[in-house]
């Protein structure tokens, strides 16, 4: 595999992995702000949006430190699967997921907030539960919303670069994600690689942007 190929595969198979990884973590997270009311909420939704105003090498760093061999969750991954999680790919999937989260949440939780609550309070009034009531009324109802989210975390974990290059490192055809390749390019010279790559990952970026805005502008019609 060429060293054109693999940032490109490599970034992908982290964006997707990622972006399932963020609308687990992330839907509950924007059901949750958006109808629930409960000491500390304003300071959940502040966390949840710090990836967003950290600088990426800071968030790299704290992520360095809690997933790093000698803390807790690097001894507990390490336990289990055999090696260290930092500097690999599956440590670019957090970084990626961490930085998807709170885009795919402000969106998700716009969506929750648009839909009637009447059809929960009907729903709940002939003894659904609230799971029930999740997969069966609202989700259905904030689908476009959801998925123009789970459009943008894909993006957005798709050109992830400071925290990804902090935690899994620079390691080719290892660790080595497109946005990655670009800048070693360029600081090698290889000026046709780094436009090249960078022509693609232009591409692909803004045909999910583009369809994430159709699906958004579908759903407020």
């Amino acid at each position: 595999m060429s060293s054109f190929t693999f940032p490109l595969l490599l970034s992908l198979k982290i964006a997707g992995i990622s972006t399932v990884f963020s609308l687990v973590a992330g839907l509950w997270l924007a059901w949750l702000l958006a109808n629930r009311a409960f000491p500390g909420k304003e300071l959940l939704d502040a966390v949840v949006t710090l990836p967003l105003i950290f600088p990426p090498t800071v968030l790299g760093y704290y992520l360095l430190v809690l997933l790093s061999r000698t803390s807790p969750l690097g001894h507990v991954y390490e336990s289990v699967f055999g090696v260290p999680l930092v500097f690999t790919w599956p440590a670019a999937v957090v970084a990626a997921t961490i930085h998807a989260i709170p885009l795919l949440v402000k969106s998700a939780r716009a969506g929750f907030e648009q839909t009637d609550p009447v059809f929960a309070r009907t729903a709940r009034s002939l003894g659904a539960n609230e799971w029930r009531i999740f997969w069966r009324v609202t989700l259905p109802l904030a689908r476009r919303a959801v998925m123009a989210a789970g459009v943008i975390a894909f993006a957005r974990s798709l050109g992830d670069f400071g925290a990804t290059l902090m935690i899994a490192g620079d390691i080719p055809f290892r660790t080595q994600t497109a946005a990655i390749a670009i800048y070693d390019a360029v600081e090698s010279n290889q000026t046709r690689l780094a436009a090249a790559l960078t022509l693609v990952l232009s591409a692909v970026t803004l045909a999910i942007v583009y369809t994430a805005n159709r699906i958004e502008h579908r759903h407020a019609r």
